[in-house]
């Protein structure tokens, strides 16, 4: 039986790619509008595993994905980067002149900024997802309105693409996630990368301390994020990603960080993803 991926998009976007290069191409795709439908065809078993995106290297971190997956147990299993091509693409046969609008989804748009900088009569439009605007495009003919999304949308949309590669910085990599309502159970050998949330108490240099134990225990910090705990103001709780050559430092450095933070978390345990 086919896995079935749960994704936020449609056939075409972005996080079809990472399904189709993480899985292979003999996948179901349950194609939900919002990050929160993911989660939701994970927890009813609709979905046997979700693609959800992270961090992006213009944009930074998608930090409502972060609390999402925290609140609602969801586990690490995976990482993929992806190179993000971002192309202007609209019905063929129209030109720059005659795009008014172009739509997409947010992030993309904030990706082109100094790209749109150039065309001050075209009006930004926010949507749900890149491909789901070219879609709807080709579905409904809509003449001087435009997409942002991946090259494969245009091919599979029909679509011309005004513009290639629009995004500011031509390095552009997007960290995507596979997570899942449990762990995946990987040997000791294979796991070299954590997600871990942890909270401290409010005392000057306890930060300091917790990422002196991972320096320590062999553990590199590839990534550190506060995020607000809603009901104490002014507290934050701080996921980071550490990667290490062998487990047992690690396993260490968990043991300790466990009597050292006022509450831990591991949300996951997987193998490092090639960027």
């Amino acid at each position: 039986m086919d896995l079935k991926i749960a994704i936020q998009g449609i056939k075409g976007s972005f996080h079809h790619q990472v399904a189709n290069h993480y899985f292979g191409e003999a996948i179901t795709l349950d194609e939900c509008t919002s990050f929160n439908a993911v989660v939701k065809s994970l927890k009813t078993k609709h979905s046997d595993k979700g693609v959800m995106a992270l961090e992006n290297s213009i944009a930074g971190s998608i930090l409502p994905n972060y609390a999402l997956i925290d609140k609602n147990e969801l586990h690490i299993i995976g990482e993929y980067y992806l190179d993000i091509h971002m192309n202007l693409m609209a019905l063929k046969g129209q030109k720059m002149e005659d795009i008014k609008e172009v739509h997409s989804h947010p992030i993309a748009l904030l990706q082109c900024e100094v790209f749109f900088n150039q065309y001050p009569h075209i009006k930004l439009v926010e949507s749900i997802d890149t491909a789901e605007t070219a879609y709807r495009i080709q579905q409904q003919r809509l003449s001087g309105i435009a997409a942002v999304a991946a090259p494969i949308a245009a091919q599979m949309y029909d679509l011309e693409i005004l513009a290639a590669g629009i995004h500011t910085i031509k390095s552009n990599k997007t960290r995507f996630v596979i997570v899942n309502t449990r762990n995946k159970a990987l040997s000791k050998e294979e796991i070299n990368k954590a997600s871990l949330k942890f909270e401290l108490d409010d005392t000057p240099g306890s930060l300091a301390t917790v990422l002196n134990v991972m320096n320590n225990c062999k553990l590199n910090l590839t990534k550190i994020q506060s995020l607000p705990i809603i009901e104490t103001p002014f507290q934050y709780a701080f996921f980071v990603d550490v990667v290490f050559e062998k487990y047992k430092h690690y396993e260490k450095a968990k043991k300790i960080l466990e009597i050292m933070t006022t509450h831990f978390k591991v949300l996951g345990e997987y193998k490092q993803g090639k960027q």
